[in-house]
């Protein structure tokens, strides 16, 4: 079997403040770019999953945190714990190992994966 990895780009609007923390403790807003690379076996039909049931499922996920304010999802929603919880999320939906990274507007991302484990 081959191995491989396949990646979505996707895009949500959200507002967040962080507690305690001097200028980004106002309510404020991001443009989050959110890549996400699954990876597995390449299956007799020729895919690891269709880019349609996995572009859908990302898209469905991500709707929980489009235009909302992350404070109410997320208690200190800094990119780091953002990019956990979409992870997390993402993880049970589809079981592959995976990878998140989430860009806070240009030039700034984090990312967390579980390709070794």
């Amino acid at each position: 079997m081959t191995k491989m990895r396949l990646g979505v780009i996707d895009y949500i609007d959200s507002a967040h403040y962080l507690p305690g923390h001097g200028k980004c403790g106002r309510v404020h807003g991001h443009t989050y770019k959110i890549e996400v690379l699954v990876e597995g076996e390449v299956r007799e039909n020729g895919m690891v999953i269709d880019f349609y049931d996995l572009k859908k499922g990302i898209k469905e996920t991500l709707e929980e945190y489009d235009h909302t304010l992350l404070n109410e999802i997320i208690e200190f929603p800094s990119s780091e714990h953002l990019c956990q919880h979409i992870h997390s999320r993402l993880l049970e939906r589809f079981g592959f190992p995976l990878q998140v990274r989430v860009w806070e507007g240009e030039g700034k991302w984090c990312e967390m994966d579980n390709f070794s484990e």
